[in-house]
């Protein structure tokens, strides 16, 4: 018998997160091991009157196009792939893997031009997404690798995501409409204001926000959510961030990761562990150095850091920053083929100053 809280986390995925209307196109994308919330999912849409398409992958797959492929086969896009980004109404991820190291061994400069070669359909699904016209939503299928990783039980760790997704409660959707009220409060006080100051042991940061607008996540996009984030003016940025969580992408884990910017750009890039992997990351393209988003995480039922960042950049009392594509809903311009989250805790002797205003102190808002 299939867990009840999968059923409701497809019927949220659904009929909150991009809330699906008779007659969309939905494609399904997500690992083989994820089929029980794929299949939920595949049904829920159907009784939401929906078209739904289902794209399934594998580690092994993924790994083996790498291996194999030539270079001229990595940067091919199939018009399938054209097709579906520009005409889907709606998209729901759901991640899971058998082994969450298993692109360790490839070549970074082949992960750089299949992302390359994907530049403009990333840029078409971001600027469709920002107009309207392309929902979606990422989530997570609870998978051994993933508990692994997170040093609990594959039971404990099915706990951990249904709590988290709040589909353990009685009314999700409500669980979730009062985190959205909570976090509009934040939008609304930020809305106009003009620059950002970051101090802490591990930050000392200032960039622009000036004519750009905060995103409240609500779990429309995310699930689970929490964080209100923009993208900050892309020549602002000026200082410096030793992030204090690991970062992990492309089957590697870049750990102690230090960041310097300059009129917006990182000019100086280090870590303590794969350095060399984030370098080959920051010079995928011309927009890979500058930030795409700065956010705040407001999510404090997720205490834990994971190695999985949909959970890990919403913990409360982190700020996060992404090197690479802005969300043109903030009004970023910034335009890559990455989008890389880097997480830095801020709950001890630590404080965000929004236009010389406290509006964070030591891991919570004071507004």
């Amino acid at each position: 018998m299939i867990d009840p809280r999968i059923k409701k986390l497809a019927n949220l995925l659904v009929n909150y997160s991009v809330e699906i209307q008779p007659g969309e196109w939905v494609l399904i994308r997500g690992s083989m091991l994820a089929e029980p919330l794929i299949s939920e999912v595949y049904r829920a849409v159907l009784e939401a009157g929906g078209h739904p398409t289902v794209r399934l992958g594998s580690d092994a797959l993924n790994k083996n196009r790498f291996l194999y492929s030539s270079d001229e086969q990595l940067a091919w896009v199939s018009p399938l792939e054209e097709m579906l980004i520009n005409k889907i109404d709606a998209s729901i991820g759901i991640g899971a893997t058998a082994n969450t190291r298993s692109l360790t061994s490839i070549d970074p400069a082949k992960q750089q031009i299949s992302q390359r070669a994907r530049q403009e359909l990333m840029a078409t699904y971001m600027k469709r997404s920002a107009e309207g016209d392309l929902k979606w939503v990422g989530t997570q299928y609870p998978c051994p690798a993933y508990a692994q990783e997170a040093d609990m039980s594959l039971d404990e760790y099915a706990d951990f995501v249904f709590s988290t997704t709040f589909v353990d409660q009685d009314d999700p959707i409500q669980a979730w409409q009062n985190i959205h009220d909570k976090q509009q409060e934040i939008v609304d006080w930020l809305k106009g204001k003009k620059e950002v100051v970051v101090k802490s042991p591990n930050a000392d940061l200032r960039l622009s926000i000036e004519g750009r607008t905060f995103i409240n996540s609500d779990g429309k996009n995310n699930m689970p959510s929490g964080e209100v984030f923009t993208g900050p003016v892309e020549d602002s940025a000026n200082g410096w961030v030793e992030f204090t969580y690991p970062a992990i992408t492309g089957g590697r884990e870049v750990e102690g990761v230090r960041l310097e910017f300059e009129d917006g750009k990182v000019v100086q890039a280090s870590a303590e562990k794969n350095e060399e992997y984030l370098i080959s990351q920051l010079d995928t393209d011309e927009g890979s150095r500058y930030l795409g988003e700065f956010a705040i995480g407001t999510n404090y039922g997720i205490t834990k850091f994971t190695k999985s960042i949909l959970f890990d950049e919403k913990i409360g009392g982190s700020f996060h920053m992404a090197v690479g594509a802005g969300y043109p809903e903030t009004g970023s311009k910034n335009k890559s083929s990455i989008h890389w989250d880097f997480i830095c805790d801020i709950q001890e002797d630590s404080e965000i100053l929004v236009d010389g205003e406290l509006l964070y102190k030591d891991g919570q808002f004071q507004i």
